[in-house]
């Protein structure tokens, strides 16, 4: 895999309704829409509680995580908008993941943009990216077993279960999922 460093802000992939751009640490929308994420019950619920209560935090948040990830691995978790509002709606990426050997695709939306099918438009945008730009050719996803709603997700971008797995810094044992990505043929 290909690991180019990412400057913040870039536009990392664009679809009918949305554009996925790596975040910013001193763009306040960004950081409110993490403190947001990052505070909904579903996300506590389903990921993990990250302790994340301030604007100030959301923007340390970003700085340690995302941002590093951008310039150590080319990669990371990017920020959802919609292009007709130009509204945040959460977040989708890929993460490199203490005692997982490859990317982990994740995906996060805020409450009132469920169900309308941006999860998946999102993920299949991280997974072209994932082809294309870091070319990529395997990648991991874990989920809550509880989390139905993401597992059928998964199934329906093609991952397969793996088996279950204790991760170092997760308090619950997750479904290891994985995908096998082909090669771009050159045009």
């Amino acid at each position: 895999m290909r690991a180019v460093p990412l400057a913040p802000g870039t536009l990392v992939a664009e679809t009918p309704r949305l554009r996925l751009r790596a975040m910013a640490d001193d763009n306040p929308e960004d950081a409110a829409m993490m403190l947001a994420l990052l505070n909904e019950p579903s996300f506590i619920r389903n990921i993990a509680d990250r302790g994340v209560r301030t604007l100030e935090q959301a923007s340390d948040y970003l700085r340690q995580g995302a941002l590093r990830s951008y310039a150590e691995h080319g990669l990371g978790m990017y920020a959802i908008e919609r292009k007709d509002t130009g509204e945040l709606i959460g977040n989708a990426g890929l993460v490199r993941r203490e005692g997982l050997d490859g990317p982990d695709i994740g995906y996060a939306l805020l409450p009132a943009h469920v169900g309308q099918g941006y999860a998946e438009e999102a993920a299949r945008a991280v997974m072209a990216d994932a082809n294309e730009r870091l070319q990529a050719r395997r990648l991991l996803a874990i989920v809550n077993p509880e989390n139905a709603a993401s597992i059928r997700l998964l199934q329906k971008l093609g991952f397969v279960f793996e088996r279950m797995a204790t991760l170092p810094r997760v308090d619950h044992e997750v479904g290891l999922y994985h995908l096998h990505l082909v090669p771009e043929a050159s045009t």
